[in-house]
């Protein structure tokens, strides 16, 4: 199939962009990698009467380390992310799950901001975000605001961004000293959506355990530093129990929750290995 018909915006100035927004509101769609909006264009998913393309815009290139955390803007592409210096010092949760995002070709050219703005329940970068308890930068004519990623991500595809906002950044908290990472995804093969991901932080003050792949969104499990044992698997039991996982054609709710059992705990123990 071909896409509708529709305007394309190329500008250098993101002035521009947030006219346009303001101007076409829900009409309109930002592109930047374009490795998930263009299939859903062509197989008429996606029908904007106007698409706007923010790679020319110099001033969303930026990598930025300050205050605690790594602040990603809208027009970084996962490679260039996963290349940069230090990462895994830096977000050593990011430099693991990265590689686990779709292949090296579509990495080279999507977006890490692009990956939040889809809110694909399986995707990793949104888990991350929510494992770590990052932000969402927002910006529109009228204001800018920042958005907790537990937060922005409200259901199968859909965020609290306003129709006339552009995700100018995301934020990641940088490493605290003291605590462990672990991330782990399953997926029929490597590349594929995760039909279980976990992405777990272990520190002194308690555990983050986050799960995507099984509900509509990224889901957070928040426990004691010191459960183990039986305790432990309760509360994973009963945190599978609660999610709102999906059957489809890669597998059912039943598997997806045994999943987040297993790799639940296995996540928690390796996050707790890696402290130091």
């Amino acid at each position: 199939m071909k896409p509708a018909p529709f305007d394309y915006v190329r500008t250098d100035a993101l002035e521009e962009v947030l006219s346009v927004l303001a101007q076409e509101g829900g009409s309109a769609r930002i592109i930047a990698g374009g490795q998930t909006l263009v299939p859903m264009l062509a197989m008429r998913l996606a029908r904007p009467s106007v698409l706007i393309d923010v790679m020319g815009i110099r001033e969303l290139r930026g990598i930025i380390q300050s205050g605690g955390r790594l602040t990603v803007q809208a027009g970084v592409r996962q490679q260039v992310l996963l290349g940069h210096s230090g990462l895994q010092k830096l977000v050593p949760l990011l430099a693991m799950g990265l590689p686990w995002v779709g292949h090296a070709q579509t990495r080279s050219r999507g977006t890490i901001c692009g990956s939040v703005a889809h809110a694909d329940p399986s995707a990793e970068i949104p888990l991350i975000l929510v494992a770590l308890d990052g932000s969402i930068d927002l910006r529109s004519r009228r204001r800018r605001r920042s958005i907790p990623a537990a937060d922005f991500f409200t259901g199968m595809m859909t965020t609290a961004r306003a129709e006339d906002e552009v995700i100018e950044a995301v934020a990641f908290p940088m490493r605290e000293p003291g605590s462990g990472y672990s991330f782990s995804e399953f997926g029929r093969r490597h590349g594929d959506f995760a039909i279980c991901a976990c992405a777990a932080i272990a520190s002194a003050s308690g555990i983050r355990l986050a799960v995507g792949g099984v509900a509509e969104r990224p889901t957070l499990l928040e426990l004691p530093a010191l459960i183990d044992g039986s305790a432990l698997d309760d509360a994973l039991d009963q945190f599978a129990w609660n999610l709102d996982a999906r059957d489809d054609v890669h597998a059912t709710a039943r598997y997806r929750r045994d999943l987040v059992r297993q790799m639940g705990r296995n996540a928690v123990m390796e996050a707790r290995k890696c402290r130091g």
